[in-house]
């Protein structure tokens, strides 16, 4: 049964527990693991746990793995597959994994870029919090409660079926995990109007940790910090919006021969400077493709304004004429619908096709891909160096490689770098997403990415050259064997977190100094050498217990 009272329940063990000298065998350490949940405390029901032996294990490893370059048999399978349903399985997952260094990895929706939430190198086991979906709306406070393992489409569904004029700025896709998302920022077409996920991200309570008792340090460090590092969070309490009960979207395309590359020029300068309530993304792709190459360039501009069809032509002929958008192109819908507009689906799906959790949701997701991302900050690329990145898109290598741009401004610019440890805000043009998908074997694809990442180097953020920790991306940094090899995870840290690194340290050191929450691209805490000085230097912090 699942618990009725919404929490944002973090599991953090925070007592030393000294390790034998010498690691058991790891047939024998897992069956400690299991023993552990089962008899020695944890009361974990025996039919929760999934060994590879049991007959359900593939298809609830594969349900959420959305990412088919980690579907293959060379991918890392964990030992056991946990299936939680109440807060209590959780806790005995955690403590047995503790007692028994037996290494745990939490998987909400399975959209990590890197499938770190279900591989890893060694011994392991998956925590999936798929049976954790509840959402709970306050229509009159304009506030819900969601659990992590609900998908973005079913958070939407709720508040929307509550009160079409509820809403909450968080990703297109459907089939997110709200656990991952809002614990790396999280953004979609209301970023400009109302900011990131994590932006509205404005309370949690428990019996364990509430809001209150872990301090604000901590609270701070779980809304952009990066899933996996700082412990479970089990359920959020989030800051819903207003909207209108007609929105109006539209999607156009525009070929090279259409002055697509003139168009998408003039969208770099724009598109962070129009009102709020328009958000208009940019992706450069090619279409057509033979045996030997991609023949035509093609731009899609594709938005959500907040108002009515009649409203956005006058702004967009005061803003952007070049484009030529005319009444034909918009379509007025609910904020609901729009979701379903932009995220994949075909044209005829309904409003319920949000509550889709398979892996077919959208199709896209059957393939292998790989993505990277920049921040376009100051100046826009120059037009030469963006033709050249879009003939790069007419090689064959992928199946589907495209350049998104997702214009910032708006609340963006006007939020602190330092409010959350998102710090990408103020001064930014737009984000890049680079991308391949494709279906065939091999990894070449990979090395046509990196190659289009390189062409963009000289004309976005540099030292460091920033990315979005939701995309995450192995090539620019590990943690390594050594989990608390700081100045390695400052490789990595800078780019995702900028200055904000540094206190993300300070907090993990403070509530995590063991490192039992980790990935390979986790903050670290401190060595022990330097950790009391470290410490002492910056802001002080709550120490949370059990």
């Amino acid at each position: 049964m699942l618990p009725t009272l919404p929490l944002l329940l973090f599991l953090l063990l925070l007592l030393p527990v000294p390790l034998s000298p010498a690691s058991p065998p790891a047939v024998q350490t897992c069956q400690d693991f299991i023993h552990c949940l089962i008899s020695g405390g944890g009361g974990f029901p025996s039919n929760l746990i999934y060994a590879p032996s049991n007959p359900n294990y593939s298809t609830i490893l594969e349900s959420t793995i959305r990412d088919a370059r980690f579907n293959s048999t060379s991918t890392p399978k964990p030992s056991l597959i946990l299936t939680p349903i109440s807060t209590s399985q959780i806790q005995a997952a955690v403590l047995c994994s503790r007692r028994h260094d037996f290494h745990i990895r939490i998987r909400s929706g399975g959209h990590d870029y890197e499938g770190l939430s279900y591989s890893y190198s060694s011994q392991f086991a998956v925590l999936d919090l798929a049976s954790f979906r509840n959402v709970t709306v306050n229509r009159a406070e304009k506030t819900a409660w969601v659990q992590s393992g609900a998908v973005l489409g079913e958070l939407y569904y709720r508040i929307a079926k509550r009160s079409p004029h509820l809403a909450f700025p968080a990703g297109v896709t459907n089939t997110v995990g709200v656990g991952g998302h809002f614990s790396g920022g999280g953004f979609g077409f209301l970023v400009r109007k109302f900011g990131l996920a994590a932006d509205n991200v404005i309370d949690c309570r428990g019996r364990i940790l509430d809001r209150a008792s872990m301090g604000q340090d901590f609270f701070w460090a779980i809304r952009g910090g990066g899933g996996n590092t700082f412990g479970i969070a089990v359920a959020w309490k989030i800051r819903l919006v207003t909207v209108p009960s007609t929105v109006t979207v539209f999607s156009v395309v525009r070929t090279i021969e259409q002055n697509g590359l003139d168009i998408a020029n003039k969208w770099q300068s724009v598109s962070s400077k129009l009102p709020k309530e328009l958000s208009l993304d940019l992706l450069l792709t090619t279409t057509n493709r033979t045996k030997n190459r991609a023949t035509i360039k093609i731009a899609i501009f594709s938005a959500l304004f907040l108002g009515k069809t009649d409203k956005l032509l006058n702004l967009m002929q005061s803003k952007f004429p070049e484009l030529g958008l005319t009444g034909e192109d918009c379509k007025e819908m609910t904020w609901l619908e729009s979701v379903v507009f932009h995220g994949g689906f075909p044209s005829n799906a309904t409003v319920e096709a949000l509550l889709d959790r398979s892996k077919n949701s959208p199709l896209v997701w059957t393939l292998k891909y790989k993505c990277k991302s920049d921040f376009v900050r100051g100046d826009p690329i120059p037009e030469s160096a963006l033709l050249k990145m879009w003939e790069k898109l007419m090689e064959i290598e992928p199946e589907f490689g495209g350049i998104l741009m997702f214009p910032w401004g708006g609340e963006m610019e006007e939020i602190s770098e330092f409010r959350i440890p998102f710090p990408h805000r103020g001064g930014n043009l737009y984000m890049i997403q680079h991308m391949a998908y494709w279906s065939d074997e091999g990894e070449r694809h990979v090395g046509w990415l990196r190659e289009l990442y390189d062409l963009a180097g000289d004309y976005v953020s540099r030292e460091p050259r920033s990315a979005y920790v939701n995309y995450r991306d192995l090539d620019i940094g590990m943690n390594g064997g050594e989990w608390r090899r700081y100045e390695r995870a400052r490789v990595w840290g800078e780019k995702y977190f900028g200055k904000n690194f540094e206190r993300l340290v300070r907090v993990k050191t403070a509530v995590d100094p063991e490192n039992l929450f980790r990935n390979e691209q986790s903050v670290p805490p401190l060595p022990r050498g330097i950790r009391s000085q470290r410490i002492a230097a910056g802001s002080q912090f709550d120490r949370c217990t059990l």
